[in-house]
């Protein structure tokens, strides 16, 4: 199949391994009209702050915005469950012409008064922005009322993209970090875990490892939150940052105010879980932990590597298209491919920087296409293009696969499958199996057999 005719201003985000120039834009504004699978500034504050359990998570806008985010992700709690429920202030249309600030005091009084919750977390939509309720004053009210941290998110829609969101959900964080004691009971081998949002119990998986290893976990924000703990988060020794692009404005703000270190990891597939641990081993020069790491890494391995090979057999030469969110993600999926013999044939992210796109362009075989902020239509063509036979990305990813006749592994916050971890690359390989080899797809019109 020759190569699709691409909108002109598009070129510059779409790159074939192979080609002699690489001059990669990214960290745009999304094309008008091109139906990007990017989300707005308000999602992305959303899904960072959402897994904090014991908050309330109050929506100041239209219902249709706290509808749209309702369990937006597989977040797990071990104890409260109050931020599953997505309470909305429901602007109606004489609200948006006299203003929303008195229905918003009203909304916070009597949620709090009946969930007594640890803290309230309240989302500005596009609707605010725009007739310019004055959140800040509000909150910073009821936070004196009911003493209890009150934090303002200005997550307004129109201000940019998924990221502007991430960014905004980490002013938030900060001003909570910190606010709570400085105390000498916590040991000098201490982490706090950044950008971990225990994705189906994800975290705890992770927290285990390092309770093997020796390492305390002050902290996890924000899988499996609670205020108190990210109050203290500052008396961390170190900051372990899985999901960079969410939670990187957090980590360096930490550094400023407080002189805690930061280090960037990631938990996804054998080689990058290895290396996170052994990473947070060698920070603290510490000879037990470093021997505790090591055995605990190499009996996890051991334990999962028959079952890899037997998936490994099969899969191996099948071609994989992955889009997801944080590029990050992606340098470990291609990783956990790579183990498995597949071919990643499409590779992208809808917030990648031009780092990331170096870092991509150096996995991939001659080629893939990498691709920044793609839309359906592209996405489309390029797996066709490219004849994948699984697609690894989001929700929105989901219908686009199955649409073309090929398998789908949702490796996004909305799924139900821990991916994380040594049993996560377990788990991850058991998925495209079980995708790619269904029988399903001999009966999909363009992979029939004739």
């Amino acid at each position: 199949m020759n190569k699709i005719a691409i909108l002109e201003e598009r070129k510059k985000q779409i790159y074939y391994k192979g080609e002699e120039s690489f001059d990669m834009r990214c960290e745009r504004g999304s094309l008008a009209g091109s139906v990007s699978q990017r989300a707005c500034v308000f999602c992305g504050s959303r899904v960072v702050l959402y897994p904090i359990a014991d908050a309330l998570h109050l929506v100041h806008g239209p219902i249709g915005c706290a509808a749209y985010t309702w369990d937006i992700r597989g977040a797990l709690s071990s104890g409260p469950e109050l931020h599953r429920l997505s309470f909305s202030t429901d602007l109606q249309e004489k609200n948006i012409i006299f203003g929303g600030e008195k229905k918003l005091y009203k909304a916070l009084c009597e949620l709090i008064d009946k969930h007594q919750p640890r803290a309230a977390f309240v989302y500005a939509t596009c609707i605010v922005g725009i007739i310019g309720d004055d959140m800040d004053s509000v909150c910073r009210r009821v936070s004196e009322e009911k003493r209890i941290p009150v934090l303002s998110v200005h997550s307004e829609g129109f201000k940019g993209t998924k990221k502007d969101g991430y960014r905004a959900a980490c002013d938030a964080l900060a001003r909570l970090v910190g606010t709570g004691p400085r105390t000498n009971n916590i040991g000098q081998c201490s982490i706090n875990i950044l950008g971990d949002f225990n994705i189906a119990g994800e975290t705890w998986m992770i927290k285990e490892y390092y309770r093997r290893m020796g390492v305390e976990v002050i902290s996890t924000i924000t899988g499996d939150g609670r205020i108190a703990d990210i109050q203290r988060a500052h008396n961390a020794k170190l900051n372990v940052v899985q999901c960079s692009g969410s939670m990187m404005p957090l980590a360096k703000t930490m550094k400023e105010r407080y002189g805690i270190p930061f280090i960037r990891v990631s938990y996804f597939g054998i080689e990058d879980t290895a290396e996170a641990l052994y990473e947070v081993a060698r920070f603290f020069k510490n000879k037990k932990i470093l021997r505790q790491t090591d055995e605990l890494v190499k009996s996890e391995v051991r334990r999962i590597i028959p079952d890899l090979d037997q998936y490994k057999r099969k899969l191996k030469e099948k071609k994989a298209a992955i889009y997801v969110g944080g590029a990050f993600k992606a340098f470990s999926l291609i990783k956990a491919l790579d183990y498995l013999e597949m071919k990643t044939v499409v590779v992208g992210s809808q917030t990648g920087n031009k780092d990331d796109y170096k870092r991509l362009k150096e996995m991939c075989p001659n080629g893939t296409i990498i691709v920044d902020d793609a839309n359906p239509l592209e996405l489309s063509r390029f797996i066709l293009e490219k004849d994948a036979d699984i697609f690894i990305g989001g929700v929105k990813e989901r219908y686009l696969a199955y649409k073309l006749g090929i398998g789908y592994c949702d490796h996004n916050h909305q799924r139900k499958l821990a991916l994380a971890g040594f049993d996560g690359m377990l788990n991850f390989a058991r998925e495209v199996y079980s995708s790619v080899m269904s029988p399903v797809w001999q009966f999909c019109p363009r992979r029939k057999k004739v």
